[in-house]
């Protein structure tokens, strides 16, 4: 190979190089499963010069991600000593993998010391997991408490929307239970989610999941799509005029041990798309790459 066909080399290389670390960043937006939905902070923080606090509080960070890490989607405990017993929790939405939980959960003592400081109850919801820690005599809310609420900015008026929408939510109701708390489904162009705490028992997530629908048909009311999140459980719905997307595999019921299914932003599927379309891509590019360089060795041999 002679001295002038190296650098069209490493210029076709070079391209190819960014063009692969471009589609590469879309794979890593396309899982969405760690964006942030909303945070709680208590108003009251703690004044910790000797870590009376702090040391228990991490221990239970650590032992939260620990057990995330061991393929548990929710997970309970207290650290520390009587009077500075911090109890806290984490839970991954039903339908993520093992590792996406893990992924999921790793992120949040973080972000709870970096949205919330130091406070004596801090939540922080993400699209996938959630944290939730309290310190000694916190006051504790009703169950059934609205945290936080989005509604989509399109309105859809007329064509049987909102009865569509209020049958879908109510096979979401009766899902969650047979589903011993976790559900998701299509129902006519609508997909729909619940999903409650993990240590709430079907009665009671049933009444639950009923109060976030109701506070949803209020709060969104005729919104192409709506998000509810009370203290012990939340729900969501998506209304797709052309069909809900195909996802991996159909959405159905499922416990606590075995989900299916995507949610309504379809992170993990659009992730594995773009993955797709990468591997095809290197492939067409590493050829391209070859025959301009074959090209290029002839041109100059030609040239002798």
């Amino acid at each position: 190979m002679g001295f002038h066909s190296k650098p069209f080399f490493f210029f076709y290389f070079f391209f190819f190089l960014l063009f692969i670390i471009s589609l590469a960043s879309l794979v890593e937006s396309g899982s969405d499963y760690t964006t942030l939905v909303y945070k709680g902070c208590a108003k009251q923080g703690f004044s910790d010069p000797n870590g009376v606090y702090s040391q228990p509080l991490a221990a239970l960070f650590g032992s939260l991600v620990s057990q995330s890490a061991k393929g548990s989607k929710f997970f309970k405990t207290t650290s520390g000593t009587a009077q500075t017993a911090i109890t806290g929790l984490f839970q991954c939405r039903g339908d993520l993998s093992n590792s996406d939980c893990y992924n999921c959960v790793s992120k949040l003592p973080e972000l709870a010391d970096s949205l919330c400081g130091k406070t004596i109850a801090a939540r922080v919801q993400l699209s996938g997991c959630y944290l939730l820690y309290e310190f000694p005599g916190f006051v504790q809310i009703s169950g059934f408490e609205m945290l936080y609420k989005t509604c989509g900015a399109t309105n859809i008026a007329g064509s049987g929307f909102e009865e569509r929408r209020d049958t879908g939510l109510s096979v979401l109701e009766n899902g969650v239970v047979s589903g011993h708390g976790f559900y998701t489904t299509n129902y006519q162009s609508l997909y729909v989610l619940a999903q409650c705490e993990g240590d709430l028992g079907d009665s009671d997530c049933g009444e639950c999941v009923k109060h976030a629908v109701q506070k949803a048909q209020v709060e969104c009311g005729s919104s192409i799509s709506g998000q509810v999140y009370l203290h012990k459980c939340f729900i969501s719905y998506s209304y797709y005029p052309n069909g809900v997307p195909r996802r991996s595999s159909s959405p159905s019921s499922s416990s606590s041990s075995s989900y299916s299914s995507s949610p309504s932003g379809m992170g993990q599927n659009t992730g594995k798309t773009v993955a797709v379309i990468l591997g095809g891509a290197a492939g067409v590019g590493f050829l391209v790459i070859c025959l301009l360089f074959v090209r290029n060795l002839k041109k100059k041999h030609d040239d002798y």
